[in-house]
């Protein structure tokens, strides 16, 4: 159907930007890798590798892991110690980079090679992961620049294989926003099969199914999900389960570290478990707001808004907050909220917790003698953690008011031209507008880019103040 004037916003990117979003990821991985050559000259030793800031796991685990002997995670048999704490996609792509290593070479040349090869594999997993973001912005499709460039991926995507994971939640997303439930669930669970936050967008999912009254719609994304996290997880399940259940046990079992709120409160003396019980049960308490917050609102929250809030959760109330999570956020923060200001203040903040992290991590490692025992370390290490909390929560607070005000969303509000035949320019409480005709989906302020096979669907269940209960439409 030929469209003028606001209908654009629905397509993708044109060429020239995906030319220039490319581009820029290009340059920015260049700096990346920059970032890291201190550490591919000089190898990963404490505490160098913490006081030039270039400590990245693939350096760190390759001779620590069996990786380096040719041994396969979850395959080999192996010593406790060399286990992998990690979920089973993750583990797969860190022993599948360790093929493409020579047998021969000193250790620090064959971890350098297993180093640049799984850059490479970041690299492709980022670009895939801004041109994702790109289409599922549509309207907003310039706003995936913030992902090329983002400084929290900069720093971090060379680190761990979080960008495997990212990439495939940007591509679920993306899926769901196509009208393909189904195929994003497939790629959700395996998101979830290589880290366990993706798995956190099948609640995002419900709440906007149970709104829509399409609850069988969720059911069915959420099988999807669950077979093809089967599928990667339980052939390592029957053949090497304490290896494979590592991650789990390990997660629940650790204690608090690295910028957790939770380190204001270990002098309780509380043990990991406690620690996790608590952690839990408040994410728990923060999913219920969420969800309600989705239920009650006048107008259907973005699914973008959603997913960020639970995501948020997570991170604010987890035992640690590995450098590496800010990535998690960044294509969230982006669809959820694109205020560029916001966004970019928000990684300044990062940069600053960045390096109080590493700070911090060459002052433990080198028994005191880095700083000498100097206040500036902790200093510059809390109000990092205070700050990069402080921001999120900024954020956070930004999206609530968006979902209860959209004309404070940046994403309707720029995109809000006059209503077609058919639809009323303040819907009725309780309902969402649906076009009489069989174009496409129309801008306005209830207008969800990423809203896909939902986008047509009135509001069936509603909870005070926008309804009671089950609403009739028609």
């Amino acid at each position: 159907m030929n469209q003028t004037g606001p209908a654009a916003p629905h397509a993708g990117p044109d060429r020239r930007l995906l030319f220039v979003l490319v581009g820029a990821t290009l340059l920015a991985a260049v700096i990346a890798v920059l970032s890291k050559q201190w550490c591919r000259v000089n190898g990963w030793e404490a505490p160098g590798v913490h006081i030039h800031m270039c400590y990245s796991d693939f350096g760190q685990l390759f001779g620590t892991r069996g990786l380096a002997e040719g041994y396969f995670p979850f395959y080999t048999p192996l010593p406790e110690d060399q286990w992998m704490e990690y979920p089973a996609l993750l583990a797969v792509v860190a022993g599948v980079s360790a093929w493409f290593v020579p047998g021969e070479g000193t250790l620090l040349e064959r971890t350098v090679t297993y180093f640049d090869v799984n850059a490479v594999g970041a690299l492709i997993c980022w670009l895939i992961l801004v041109i994702a973001t790109a289409y599922t912005a549509r309207g907003r499709s310039k706003d995936a620049l913030m992902v090329a460039v983002a400084p929290g991926i900069i720093l971090t995507s060379f680190l761990n294989w979080d960008l495997w994971a990212v990439m495939l939640a940007a591509l679920g997303l993306l899926l769901w926003s196509r009208n393909h439930p189904v195929l994003a669930g497939v790629v959700l669970g395996l998101g979830a099969a290589m880290k366990l936050y993706p798995l956190f967008f099948f609640g995002a999912i419900l709440v906007l199914c149970w709104r829509a009254g399409r609850l069988g719609v969720f059911f069915k994304s959420l099988a999807a999900g669950v077979l093809a996290w089967l599928a990667v997880n339980v052939p390592f399940m029957l053949t090497a389960f304490d290896q494979w259940s590592r991650f789990y046990t390990f997660s629940g079992d650790r204690e608090v570290s690295f910028s957790s709120l939770w380190l204001a409160f270990t002098w309780t003396g509380w043990s990991g478990e406690a620690f996790s019980l608590i952690s839990n049960g408040l994410f728990a308490l923060c999913c219920l707001g969420i969800a309600y917050l989705g239920l009650s609102s006048r107008h259907r929250p973005r699914m973008a808004q959603l997913c960020l809030l639970i995501v948020a959760a997570f991170i604010l109330l987890g035992k640690v907050y590995s450098p590496q999570f800010v990535m998690w956020l960044i294509p969230l923060v982006v669809l959820a909220r694109p205020d560029w200001r916001q966004f970019w203040i928000w990684q300044a903040v990062e940069v600053y917790h960045w390096g109080g992290v590493w700070m911090e991590s060459a002052r433990i490692t080198s028994d005191g003698e880095f700083g000498g025992g100097a206040l500036w370390i902790p200093l510059w290490y809390g109000s990092g953690i205070v700050l990069h909390m402080a921001a999120v929560i900024w954020i956070c607070v930004s999206v609530i008011r968006d979902i209860r005000d959209p004309d404070r969303d940046l994403v309707r509000r720029s995109e809000d031209p006059a209503p077609p035949a058919g639809v009323s320019p303040v819907p009725a409480p309780g309902s969402h507008p649906v076009l009489s005709s069989g174009s496409d989906a129309v801008p306005a302020p209830w207008y969800d880019p990423s809203a896909g096979i939902l986008a047509r669907e009135p509001d069936r269940f509603l909870l005070p103040p926008a309804g009671r209960g089950s609403v009739r439409t028609g």
